[in-house]
Formats: C-alpha cells, sequence, structure tokens
C-alpha cells in the first residue's frame, strides 16, 4: 500500500491507473546510478589529488577509467528510458482504440462528438482511431461523416447489405472491407 503511495506520488502511476512502463523505470534507476558513480569517483579523485596521494595525470586515467561504466549506465538508462516511453504510447493507443470500440458496441451508435467528449480526446483523433480499427479489421459498423454518427452493427448483416440503412440508394465497394452510399455518403466497414 505504501509502495503504490509512493509510486503515484513520483510519477510512476499512469492515467489509467497501471503502474509505469518497466523499461523506462530501469532507465532512470540506471541513470540515477551512473550519475552515482560520477559523484563519487569525482569526489574520490578529487581528495585524493588534494592529498597529493594522486598526481594529476593520474587523475586523468582514473577519470578515464570512471567515464566508461558512467557512459554505460548513462547511455543505456537513456535508451530504456525512451525505448519505456514510445512503449507507453503504444500501450496508451491501444487503450484508447479498445475504449472506443467498447463504447460503440455497448450503445450501438453513438455521436462522434459525445465520443470524443466522453474519451477526452478531439474529433480527429476519434477518426484516426475508427480508421485505425478498420484497418486492423476489427470493427464492423458504419458512420456518416456528415451526421457525426458511428453505428455498430453485426458483420453477417453488413456483408449482405445491398442497399444504405439511412438513405436506400445502391452502395459500392469502396476500398478493402469499405462500402460506400454515393447518395448521402455512409460508409460500412466490413471486417
Amino acid at each position: 500500500m505504501a509502495a503504490a503511495v509512493a509510486a503515484d506520488r513520483v510519477g510512476l502511476v499512469d492515467e489509467r491507473g497501471g503502474s509505469m512502463n518497466s523499461n523506462r523505470l530501469i532507465g532512470m534507476v540506471l541513470m540515477g546510478v551512473g550519475f552515482g558513480i560520477t559523484v563519487l569517483a569525482g569526489a574520490f579523485l578529487a581528495i585524493q589529488t588534494g592529498e597529493g596521494a594522486l598526481t594529476a595525470g593520474g587523475a586523468v586515467i582514473g577519470a578515464f577509467l570512471a567515464f566508461i561504466p558512467i557512459a554505460l549506465f548513462i547511455g543505456f538508462g537513456w535508451f530504456l528510458y525512451i525505448k519505456g516511453g514510445q512503449e507507453t504510447e503504444q500501450e496508451s493507443m491501444m487503450y484508447k482504440q479498445r475504449q472506443l470500440l467498447d463504447l460503440v458496441k455497448t450503445r450501438g451508435q453513438v455521436e462522434i462528438h459525445s465520443l470524443a467528449v466522453d474519451m477526452q480526446i478531439s474529433v480527429d483523433m476519434v477518426k484516426d482511431l475508427v480508421r485505425q480499427l478498420v484497418g486492423l479489421q476489427v470493427f464492423s459498423g458504419y458512420v456518416n461523416w456528415d451526421d457525426g454518427i458511428l453505428y455498430s452493427a453485426d458483420a453477417g448483416k453488413l456483408r449482405d447489405l445491398k442497399q444504405c440503412e439511412k438513405c436506400g440508394a445502391p452502395i459500392t465497394l469502396a476500398g478493402k472491407g469499405v462500402v460506400v452510399c454515393k447518395y448521402c455518403g455512409t460508409e460500412y466497414f466490413l471486417p
């Protein structure tokens, strides 16, 4: 319990309540160790040089030898920190896709603006998420971009569809898994 509170205080808990990406955390620890070695090695070399136990040439060699593990710790730590950030961003996108899919499937039909408000994202982001889900072939339904309404529908029902649900006009194939009504512009997505 105390660890969870401490993790929340230092920002290790994301907006969904999950824990921070482990690569990012390990990267931060490695960079901390690298900076710690830097301070210790610098203090040791300064004290030894100040007491006369170490010559200036010895201090330079000592600094060079200390630089090798320091560079490895900080460099690898930075790499893991950046990689962890990218993974967190990807996980966040997958979470948003799942959230959108769940909202549309449970409501049956929903306004795009309402989805944007519920998910706390822009309308353009909702449209991008819909297109991503269609590309992944996990969303079956249709959308009328002009009216701003997204509909969830049974994939079997959509495959047998010959005319537009909204206006009754004939529909035509517009791309892989996408059928469009040329009259009203409604797009149907087939998985």
